[in-house]
């Protein structure tokens, strides 16, 4: 039975991100992961540029995958009504696919055991985790970090509330050939029943990532369907498919996507990332907030170790009041602009007030968006 003194459960940004920056605080890392890389995954492709200190001091550099740089942002209403705002931070248009394989790749440079497989059961006892992998192979390990996204068999395993509720959203992504689409702009776009992000990537293909209500979605059952009667309604994402071309043979897709409450620590799993609580797509910065995560979560564990004097209990106290500290207000303000924009009317009148309040559209994206994390 192996043993290592922190295991993660997903590959994605907060758990190699937390793996990278625990291997290079000298501890002993396992990450368990159940997909190869490289592969892409249903995202927004936005990366605000928050969290660029943090990846600086570890040693992550971003420009070596040469990702676009945004500066501006637009949204669209379903009638087609344009507001435009500059980013005050900026950020980088980055494919999942790139993105992830470079942090893998980092993450075992600093020596961080990964392992693709599948984790069935976790246990604690005595103080201890034992995780049961699909493989049959156990492992043992003193902290566990639950880094395995929007939703996952082991949420059902463990018993998490949210996952015990139909959920009425699902996301649809998929890359596009586009000529026109400028590369310092990310876009969000409304249609009936949901909101379309467009970023540019560094692979020179234009992200397309769309959240709907299922809805809206299930009369149309197929994602070309729905593209083409109800995202082209709007004036902005019709002239854009008219000049595109899809760069896949087929969209990626994921039901059941939830924006309840999750529990930030279940069965003395720290969770993680979309483990812990997803940000609505409108607001463009759940990678961000991933990455983030994976610093408070490391800097909470490496405290843990340090001060002998602190307890199970008082570490998970210290990652909950963080987290809260730093994405609770973020959470509520995504739910409470997405109420906002879902509504044509609400929509529309909220765009009237934005354009005759100069100025109030960058303090209602600092609302969703974290300060500069310095390290």
């Amino acid at each position: 039975m192996k043993n290592s003194r922190v295991i993660i459960i997903g590959g994605g940004l907060a758990g190699l991100t937390a793996a990278i920056d625990l291997c290079q605080k000298g501890l002993e890392v396992c990450l368990i992961e159940k997909n190869e890389f490289p592969h892409h995954k249903v995202c927004g492709e936005y990366l605000s540029k928050e969290v660029e200190a943090y990846l600086e001091s570890l040693e992550v550099n971003l420009e070596e995958l040469h990702p676009k740089e945004i500066s501006r942002m637009e949204f669209s209403s379903l009638s087609g009504k344009i507001l435009k705002c500059d980013l005050e931070m900026g950020g980088w248009g980055i494919s999942r696919y790139s993105l992830d394989h470079y942090l893998m790749r980092k993450a075992l440079h600093v020596g961080c055991e990964i392992i693709q497989d599948i984790v069935e059961e976790v246990h604690f006892k005595n103080d201890l985790f034992t995780l049961k992998l699909n493989s049959g192979e156990k492992l043992t390990s003193e902290i566990v970090l639950g880094a395995f996204g929007k939703r996952s068999n082991l949420d059902k395993k463990l018993g998490r509330e949210f996952i015990q509720k139909q959920s009425g959203w699902l996301a649809v992504k998929s890359h596009y050939k586009n000529q026109t689409h400028p590369e310092d702009l990310v876009s969000m776009h409304n249609f009936e029943g949901g909101y379309c992000g467009l970023s540019r990537t560094e692979l020179n293909t234009v992200n397309v990532c769309y959240l709907a209500s299922y809805k809206s979605f299930k009369k149309h059952k197929h994602p070309e369907a729905f593209r083409e009667t109800v995202l082209r309604k709007n004036p902005k994402l019709n002239e854009f498919f008219e000049q595109s071309e899809l760069a896949w043979e087929k969209e990626l897709s994921i039901a059941q996507v939830s924006f309840d409450k999750k529990s930030l620590i279940k069965d003395h799993i720290l969770m993680l990332g979309d483990s812990a609580g997803l940000i609505h797509p409108l607001c463009g910065n759940g990678m961000a907030m991933a990455i983030h995560s994976a610093k408070l979560a490391s800097d909470c564990i490496l405290a843990y170790f340090e001060d002998k004097k602190m307890n199970r209990a008082e570490l998970e106290n210290k990652y909950r009041k963080a987290w809260n500290y730093h994405f609770s207000s973020r959470l509520r303000s995504g739910r409470i602009l997405q109420k906002i924009l879902l509504n044509q009317r609400l929509s529309d009148l909220s765009q009237q007030f934005i354009k005759s309040v100069p100025g109030i559209m960058p303090h209602i994206i600092k609302q969703t968006h974290g300060k500069p994390l310095h390290v």
